[in-house]
């Protein structure tokens, strides 16, 4: 097989990158979200570089000038220095390596298995996690030093440099945290304490711990965030995790393969990693994780649904690892990608694994979120200075289905949610989460919420009265309904049933009054084992669908408030749209429900008839 060689020349006037990488986009017709996973950056990083406020680095410029060849792209009359040689086969153009989420998925895994037997499945993300971050934090590390080097000239004057001005950093890593040093590959002279004694590690769980503890000793933002598991901790004298399994994960990810710097992975590794963990533990059991996460296609349908843009609020009151809220501004920066103003994120949290999770998320995002622990619904951490809740512009959330609360919850709640809303809910949540969702809502905002399909069916068709379907006669009536989106199954970690996303606008545009928008998406998944998933097309055209609201065939009802009464307020998208050729029979509680009503027209007429024929008697 024949080679040539050809040589790329390197931009180096770097106040041309903007209008470069605006060409290169054009060219290859590349959105700001996929430029930056071509060159394995963030949105935020790609944004500040179109915008001239940030500068690539010399591995990123090779990647940019290898896209700008690609592309056909000219970079210009830029002065250039020297260059690189790279082989490429005869006729054909070299493609920049594209970060992928495989190689990482593949350590992940392998890691796992290397202390499989030592914890239950779904905690082996509580030991992997804070281990990832940290090999994470270590690869930026190192990069940030190659970065100094390359401006004072030499490696070793770069370390010294920043372990004297840590602020040169975004997070300084003392020698002991270095994943060279963890991994055994670069000596470390441990120092005797005050005593005397040597602070030396015994075995690599201590080692760990340290080096965890180390970090937040720097990086005070980070206390709870990578430290919250200690990796010598014993229970009945015997080592929670044994040494040798905890050298085998360090091992696994020492790897020279599954490098974590800027360059070399997707930048939102750490949530597709959750997210990963979460299917294979459900997978390998044979059962769900447990675990109520939400997939990352739904997450991006929400926020395209939604919108976002510059400036505005957003919440999420049960954040889990703060995916949806990532996700919004992800979509906003691409939406508009010269944007200076970045959303303003909230959250909360209750589990601290989660709430963990979530602040190691929002870091290696490059994205502030103020991010708070507590139950919601008992505690509403996000309340003005005379104490009521504050309010947001876009509200997205996924929280726990089915959720049983005590009446006390409903009937004293000091804020206000539930008797003004509606009134109180009996059994099962739901429609009280929708209930705090608009209490949380700014006048003319916005939510997507990820519910049960129960949800918009509970009551419709019912001789007895029934609470959830009061309050959700309550909201139909007052329009605050935009849609509900009908889910396909198995699609969600915790259940195989479907779910639903129902949208939420306290101020509906004016050719939405008085209409809501069903769209039953159950046929659009594509088939994975465990789980299905939709492709990102599917997202994109579920988004357009429902934001233009027209009638589509076997796909989106519009249909008017008084088709809901007339429904008994029974929302679910099955009950008003068929998909194409679908053999489907319907939704059971809807099919159930117009049973009982040909019943009871059966009986009435039977009754009539009855009554006819008696009348017919006397006569003769």
């Amino acid at each position: 097989m024949s080679y040539h060689y050809a040589k790329i020349t390197y931009m180096t006037d770097l106040s041309a990158a903007p209008a470069l990488l605006r060409a290169i986009r054009a060219s290859l017709d590349l959105t700001q979200a996929e430029l930056a996973a071509r060159i394995g950056v963030s949105f935020a990083t790609v944004n500040r570089w179109e915008g001239g406020a940030n500068k690539p680095q010399r591995a990123q410029l090779a990647r940019i000038t290898a896209l700008a060849e690609e592309a056909g792209v000219d970079v210009g009359d830029a002065p250039v220095t020297g260059g690189a040689v790279v082989a490429r086969r005869r006729g054909r153009q070299a493609k920049p390596a594209t970060p992928t989420t495989k190689p990482m998925e593949q350590m992940l895994w392998d890691a796992a298995c290397s202390i499989r037997g030592e914890k239950d499945a779904p905690k082996f993300k509580d030991y992997l996690l804070p281990l990832l971050f940290l090999k994470r934090l270590s690869d930026v590390f190192d990069d940030e030093i190659d970065r100094l080097a390359e401006e004072y000239g030499d490696r070793e004057v770069a370390v010294e440099i920043a372990d004297n001005d840590h602020v040169l950093l975004r997070f300084y890593l003392p020698p002991e945290s270095r994943w060279a040093v963890i991994s055994g590959r670069t000596q470390y002279d441990w120092p005797n304490d005050e005593r005397g004694r040597t602070t030396r590690p015994r075995d690599i769980g201590e080692h760990l711990t340290k080096a965890v503890r180390a970090v937040v000793r720097f990086n005070p933002t980070l206390a709870g965030v990578i430290d919250v598991v200690d990796f010598a901790a014993e229970r009945n004298s015997e080592r929670d995790i044994n040494p040798a399994k905890l050298n085998g994960v360090v091992e696994t990810f020492s790897d020279p393969r599954y490098r974590l710097g800027l360059a070399d992975v997707q930048p939102d590794f750490l949530g597709r990693a959750y997210e990963y963990l979460l299917r294979k533990f459900a997978e390998g059991s044979g059962q769900s994780a447990g675990e109520f996460f939400t997939p990352t296609e739904v997450g991006f349908l929400m926020a395209r649904i939604l919108r976002p843009k510059p400036g505005q609020t957003c919440h999420d009151y049960a954040c889990g690892s703060a995916g949806l809220l990532i996700k919004l501004q992800l979509v906003a920066s691409e939406l508009d990608p010269t944007a200076k103003v970045p959303l303003k994120l909230y959250g909360q949290e209750l589990q601290a694994e989660s709430y963990a999770v979530a602040r190691m998320n929002a870091i290696i995002h490059d994205m502030d979120v103020d991010l708070r622990r507590g139950d919601t619904m008992i505690n509403p951490k996000f309340r003005t200075p005379s104490g009521s809740l504050d309010q947001f512009d876009l509200v997205v959330a996924n929280p726990m289905w089915n959720q049983p609360f005590g009446a006390s919850i409903f009937e004293d709640d000091p804020y206000d949610r539930f008797i003004k809303n509606g009134g109180a809910t009996s059994g099962k949540g739901d429609w009280a989460w929708l209930q705090h969702t608009l209490s949380v809502l700014k006048d003319g905002g916005r939510a997507a919420v990820v519910l049960d399909t129960g949800a918009v069916t509970r009551g419709s068709g019912s001789k007895n009265e029934d609470k959830e379907r009061n309050i959700r006669k309550w909201f139909v009536d007052r329009d605050l309904i935009e849609g509900v989106i009908l889910m396909p199954d198995n699609l969600f970690y915790n259940t195989t049933a479907a779910g639903v996303i129902v949208v939420l606008n306290k101020r509906k545009p004016e050719s939405k009054k008085g209409k809501i928008t069903l769209v039953n998406a159950s046929k659009r998944f594509t088939k994975g084992r465990p789980k299905n998933h939709l492709a990102d097309e599917a997202v994109a055209n579920l988004a357009r669908l429902f934001n233009a609201s027209e009638p589509v065939d076997g796909e989106v009802a519009v249909i008017e408030i008084s088709q809901v009464a007339e429904a008994d307020y029974n929302l679910s998208p099955s009950r008003w749209v068929v998909p194409v050729g679908s053999d489907d029979t319907g939704d059971v509680g809807v099919l159930l429900s117009e049973l009982e009503k040909c019943l009871a027209e059966e009986a009435g007429h039977e009754a009539q008839l009855q009554r006819a024929f008696a009348s017919l008697r006397k006569l003769a």
